[in-house]
């Protein structure tokens, strides 16, 4: 039953899709930039009712759905930021929660496309893009000039390109970027550290802790960006506990902390955070996998 309900919202979704793009093409270029004003609004609401959803597969469906018209919409209105931002989450998102784990070479794909639509938000401000794509020391002063309104597209395209970077770690232009993405999570951080349920501790606090000491790894500081991530979002947010189990604790070798971080996720209840079900229901899958890796990842 569930699994016919998930094809017919798709064809419905689809051809609703279709026949909003019809309307864009019928109509004039100042027109469709009115239309793509109104149905950001609608998309906003979309991408809040998916992230509310507990089925992975209607969800999967749905975001693939939704990005294709992002970027659609994009095409007649290419500088509208909240466009630009959304596409940039929902691509992050998609790539973390469906692809990943299956096909890490297409994830990086999608991971450089959602770090490509934050950037161009980034770029509207001058002196950080005549600087963007130079050199390390003059990105990280230019980041001055960001201020709290900028953190939406400080914290995506940090995540999107340190998610890339993530997984491609034996590419040296990739490895190349990581201060500059470290130094755009750290802005992030300076100016809002509770932005999306503290994310820029919980980014940061991974990268201390998924590297040995001597190429820059902290287990003690991880630690305290994780301890503020689960205090800015309660212990609600499972993926800050997926990520503590699948770095620090592996890190630091306490199987303990590990096992009882992803039972605690696979656990935890289903409207535990109603407005990130979605992300919730992504962690307990992801949480069953890493528990079967305990006795590769543990010595």
């Amino acid at each position: 039953m569930m699994k016919n309900y998930s094809k017919l919202a798709q064809k419905f979704h689809s051809f609703s899709s279709f026949l909003f793009l019809l309307l864009l093409l019928l109509t004039g270029c100042s027109t469709q930039k009115l239309v793509v004003h109104f149905t950001s609004g609608i998309l906003v609401n979309g991408m809040a009712a998916i992230n509310e959803e507990s089925d992975l597969i209607l969800a999967e469906q749905a975001i693939a759905s939704d990005l294709k018209l992002l970027e659609a919409l994009l095409r007649s209105d290419p500088g509208n930021t909240k466009l630009l931002l959304m596409a940039a989450e929902g691509y992050t998102g998609y790539a973390l929660g469906f692809v990943e784990d299956q096909s890490p070479q297409r994830a990086s794909r999608f991971y450089l496309r959602a770090r490509d639509f934050a950037m161009t938000v980034l770029k509207k401000n001058r002196s950080f893009a005549a600087v963007s794509a130079g050199d390390p020391a003059k990105f990280t002063a230019s980041l001055s000039s960001f201020k709290k309104k900028d953190v939406p597209a400080l914290f995506w395209t940090a995540n999107a390109w340190g998610s890339y970077i993530n997984l491609n770690k034996t590419e040296v232009n990739a490895l190349a970027n990581l201060s500059k993405v470290e130094a755009l999570m750290k802005r992030a951080l300076q100016l809002d550290e509770t932005f999306y349920y503290g994310g820029p501790h919980l980014f940061l606090g991974a990268i201390l802790a998924s590297r040995p000491a001597m190429l820059g790894g902290n287990p003690a500081k991880a630690k305290e960006h994780f301890q503020a991530c689960f205090r800015i979002n309660q212990n609600k947010y499972l993926l800050a506990k997926y990520l503590y189990a699948k770095t620090y604790a592996v890190q630091v070798q306490d199987r303990e902390l590990f096992k009882n971080l992803l039972q605690e996720i696979i656990a935890a209840s289903e409207n535990l955070l109603p407005e990130q079900r979605l992300s919730n229901e992504i962690a307990k899958k992801k949480a069953k996998a890493l528990l079967q890796q305990e006795e590769d990842l543990f010595f």
